[in-house]
């Protein structure tokens, strides 16, 4: 009885509890404390949180690999495998982060954008934190340059492309790279203002801004269809997100697929952020994670997203200089790609200086433009690095 007692105790969680597991639960509980008490992106953090919860528990076996066997040259099922390893194969197969895509092309007007092009630029500057933490990581002698470009892209501050390169230069970075990519994300509130603050004065952050011209549906209805054919052309590798991006935004301009786009922007990407969340957690199981290379992953994910943040700023005060324009800087900020997170930051720090204010539109330009600029960053990379 007592053998059997202590062989049952042997098949429990407990008996493979270790420092390691009790360490990344604790991760978990903090990233669900965010998410829940603080608010901090629930909608990321909440499943994020919980696959980190599901992964580390021991013996679960959610992430563990189906076994199979030959014989009589017919492949069979020995083990079939955890429900999360399934659900995994659409980020490591690089389907999850495209439909992502669509789903914020459905939900984002580009209006201000397609308004005030000069935006893009702004977007276009935010996207500096890549290449320079690029650069950092290589320096760094810790990565190859498949790795330093994975995570590099933590400074776009979009998790389903940060998912979608990792996948494909670096799949065994995954789990820490997509978990910093969608962490500093959920912190923009608390990541950007004091670099706002920093590289502004007050006279700059109460910058009232001209109100943006009205954009047509045929402006809105083209910009998708040259978006797509001139970014494709140009960066072949980036056609998959630019394409499903502008698919979305199609869906929404074109006012014709009404059930297509409420489908894009509301069941799909929740159903598809359920599944990505989940198993981008599960990757982060104390073995991965628990190593000087993750600490090192993080680090340069908010240099990069700090550099990317003061790039913008610093680029809107150029422009206001030698072109003798009336731009906020804090606008700038928002070119970092988290839509629309960013943007909301920069309508938050300007209204806390002058109140009657209203930044978000503005705002909004650069930080759709960041979307695009990352993806295209994104492309380059996979051209200069995917072999």
């Amino acid at each position: 009885m007592l053998e059997a007692l202590l062989e049952f105790s042997k098949s429990t969680g407990f008996y493979g509890i270790t420092a390691g597991t009790v360490a990344m639960l604790a991760v978990a509980c903090v990233l669900l404390y965010l998410a829940i008490v603080k608010k901090f992106e629930p909608l990321l953090l909440v499943p994020i949180a919980f696959g980190v919860l599901l992964t580390n528990l021991p013996f679960a076996g959610l992430m563990a690999e189906p076994v199979l066997e030959i014989k009589d040259n017919i492949v069979h099922t020995v083990e079939p495998g955890g429900l999360l390893y399934y659900l995994f194969q659409g980020d490591h197969l690089g389907i999850f982060p495209p439909l992502i895509f669509m789903g914020v092309g459905a939900m984002t007007d580009f209006g201000p954008l397609i308004a005030n092009p000069k935006s893009l630029l702004l977007g276009a500057a935010a996207q500096f934190g890549i290449f320079i933490t690029f650069i950092g990581a290589i320096s760094s002698g810790l990565f190859t340059a498949q790795e330093a470009a994975s995570i590099g892209i933590i400074g776009g501050a979009d998790g389903p492309t940060a998912i979608f390169l990792s996948s494909k230069l670096a799949p065994h970075l995954l789990g820490p790279i997509a978990i910093s990519a969608y962490s500093y994300m959920a912190l923009v509130p608390i990541i950007q203002p004091p670099i706002m603050r920093l590289f502004t004065s007050k006279k700059e952050r109460v910058i009232r801004m001209t109100q943006l011209r009205e954009v047509s549906q045929k402006e809105k209805i083209f910009f998708p269809i040259i978006v797509t054919v001139v970014v494709s052309l140009m960066v072949p590798p980036a056609a998959t997100l630019i394409g499903m991006l502008m698919l979305g935004n199609l869906f929404r301009e074109c006012g014709v697929v009404g059930r297509l786009e409420d489908t894009a922007k509301n069941a799909l990407i929740n159903i598809i952020t359920i599944f990505l969340g989940v198993t981008v957690g599960a990757t982060a199981t104390s073995e991965q994670f628990l190593k000087i290379e993750t600490l090192a992953i993080l680090a340069l994910g908010v240099t990069a997203f700090a550099i990317g943040t003061a790039s913008g700023i610093l680029l809107a005060k150029l422009m206001n200089k030698l072109f003798n324009l009336n731009i906020n800087p804090l606008i700038g900020s928002a070119g970092v790609s988290a839509v629309p997170m960013a943007a909301r930051v920069s309508q938050v720090v300007g209204q806390k200086e002058d109140p009657g204010n209203f930044l978000l539109m503005h705002a909004m330009g650069p930080n759709v433009a960041g979307v695009i600029g990352s993806a295209i960053s994104a492309g380059v990379l996979l051209s200069l690095f995917g072999g």
